[in-house]
């Protein structure tokens, strides 16, 4: 265990430093939304809308045009 929290940063930093390798290609979380853009106006904008058939469409905000 180390003596202090400096200490344990400064080799934290070390290890940081010596390590080149790039890091893999991460994918998005599956938790995580994705980001729609409006296919009309290009906004990002964008709601997401539950319809009477239990489909979901969306809608954007800036233009008005609605797609599922």
């Amino acid at each position: 265990m180390p003596l202090s929290i400096n200490e344990e940063v400064d080799r934290l930093l070390g290890v940081a430093a010596i390590s080149t390798e790039p890091s893999p290609p991460s994918r998005p979380a599956d938790n995580v939304p994705l980001r729609l853009n409006c296919p009309t106006c290009g906004s990002s904008h964008v709601a997401q809308m539950l319809g009477d058939n239990g489909g979901v469409s969306y809608v954007c905000t800036a233009c008005g045009h609605s797609w599922s």
